[in-house]
């Protein structure tokens, strides 16, 4: 999640208020843009050169011997600092600190409320200095037990990030990926990644984020965001899903009072937590997600308690899981993304824009197809992946593509020389706009040419098609694909023949 995850919205009825709602969201979130986090949009359809040039993002490499001399020396100093920081019990905030912190403030205030206490009266302030005794009392015994835990945290050696031992004289290959996330977030400056990291692990503590991972959250929540299949790169890839907010019991459950945007975050945190699980933090391995943000019948700015949760959602994300998001596609688009993000993208840094990627309605599938395989994009976005779907797999071979000409037709020929089996196939056609047919071709001259799907206008709209056949003489299906467009058109298929007993 990044800033522009901010503008996941509905469009508004007319460009003035979606606008003016895109100014002040920018006002609210400039706090956030503008502690140098990162993110650019890139519009495909207003550079494609440029988005096609960034369709494969590779991760910076992790190897010692792949670094420059100064990524070198950084990382040898954080690890230092890092061993003294963790074998000194100096890695968390020590409870005297925090009752320093809080005297400090204590003392400050004290000034002025020496003259009020004055004026009041003996019974009253006899009634105070009961209350008084009483809160200090509960104070200590709350500091003594955080005295305590932090005794218990502060001398475990064992303290691991993401399941990656921290302690540098541990000697694992994957302290030094971690590492590294946080240096590249701040741009190798030492003290800052080290502040970074001690912040990540305090916050990690008191937000109980290891807990969360056992949490049982509503179930509806999954229509709002899941882990689904992998890039062409190996990255786990998860889909955000903001048009499920819509819907205004979902919107009540997740935003509609405190606690119920506190559970909101703690299910987010999980399922980030859930996406680094499935990452691999070995130098050479694939050490970050690929996001996908569908901002199709979203809300729009003027939901209040979703614009700030995910403004909080997005500080937390940037300041406690850094370098864990390859890169951050949105698809579906409406038009007054596109306002919000000429007024924030000024302030966001360079590294970060080089992440981004914005679509407009229409083009999901053609952007998803530059990164994730068509056997791995759900059915929803154009692609062949169904829900507890085992018909196809990695064995039956990569997905075949196939370019009809403006004006011209295409067809597609698939054998059927087995009697008995059944011929299975899925097809799709990127924006369609086509003429398609179906129909069984008997090799026999003699025989009468079968009907599979009669021939008709695809709207846009359609999605991907699956169709089977079983053929009772040898033969081939012809799938013919007719474009009456002036655009050429991008022909996705695959098909299997299944023996008719294992069907």
């Amino acid at each position: 999640m990044t800033v522009e995850t901010v503008a996941a919205t509905q469009m508004a009825n007319d460009v003035a208020a979606p606008q003016e709602e895109a100014k002040k969201v920018v006002e609210e979130t400039k706090e956030v843009i503008g502690q140098g986090r990162e993110a650019q949009v890139q519009d495909e359809e207003a550079d494609p050169k440029a988005v096609e040039k960034s369709s494969s993002y590779r991760e910076e490499s992790n190897f010692l011997s792949d670094l420059k001399e100064f990524e070198r020396k950084a990382l040898t100093e954080l690890r230092s600092k890092l061993e003294e920081a963790i074998l000194g019990h100096a890695l968390f905030e020590k409870p005297e600190e925090k009752k320093k912190k809080k005297s400090k403030k204590e003392e400050d205030e004290a000034p002025r409320n020496e003259n009020s206490a004055e004026k009041e009266k003996p019974e009253e302030e006899a009634e105070k200095e009961v209350g008084r005794d009483g809160e200090e009392a509960k104070q200590e015994e709350e500091e003594k037990k955080e005295e305590e835990e932090g005794k218990c945290v502060q001398v475990d050696r064992e303290i691991a990030l993401w399941g990656v031992p921290l302690l540098p004289s541990k000697g694992a290959e994957e302290t030094n990926v971690v590492l590294l996330k946080f240096l590249r977030a701040r741009e190798f400056k030492v003290n800052e990644a080290f502040e970074m990291l001690k912040k990540t692990l305090q916050w990690r503590k008191e937000f109980g984020i290891d807990s969360a991972l056992g949490e049982v959250f509503d179930p509806e929540l999954s229509s709002a965001g899941y882990l689904d299949g992998t890039d062409r790169e190996g990255h786990p890839v998860c889909y955000n899903l903001y048009g499920a907010f819509g819907d205004e019991g979902l919107y009540q459950k997740a935003f509609g009072t405190e606690e119920n945007r506190s559970r909101f975050l703690r299910w987010r945190f999980q399922l980030m937590e859930q996406g680094i699980k499935k990452l691999d933090l070995k130098p050479g391995g694939v050490s970050s997600l690929l996001q996908i943000n569908d901002l199709k019948n979203s809300p729009g700015p003027g939901k209040k308690e979703l614009r700030i949760t995910t403004q909080r959602a997005i500080g937390l994300l940037q300041d406690n899981y850094p370098e864990l998001v390859a890169r951050n596609i949105f698809i579906n688009v409406p038009f007054w993304y596109y306002a919000l993000n000429a007024l924030i993208s000024p302030f966001l840094t360079q590294r970060t824009k080089s992440k981004f990627l914005v679509s407009r309605p229409g083009k999901a599938t053609k952007t998803l197809l530059k990164y994730i395989p068509a056997e791995e994009i759900p059915v929803r976005y154009g692609g062949f992946k169904r829900e507890k779907d085992f018909e196809f797999s990695s064995e039956d071979g990569p997905v075949s593509e196939l370019t009809v000409k403006a004006g011209s037709t295409e067809t597609i020929v698939l054998p059927a020389e087995e009697t008995g089996n059944t011929l299975l196939w899925d097809l799709t056609v990127l924006g369609w706009e086509v003429r398609y047919k179906e129909e069984f071709v008997p090799s026999d001259e003699g025989s009468y040419t079968v009907i599979v799907q009669k021939g008709k206008k695809m709207a846009p709209s359609e999605g991907p098609i699956r169709n089977t056949f079983r053929n009772n003489e040898p033969g081939k299906v012809v799938l013919t694909i007719e474009n009456v467009t002036a655009k050429k058109k991008r022909v996705l298929y695959r098909y299997k023949n299944k023996k008719c007993s294992s069907f």
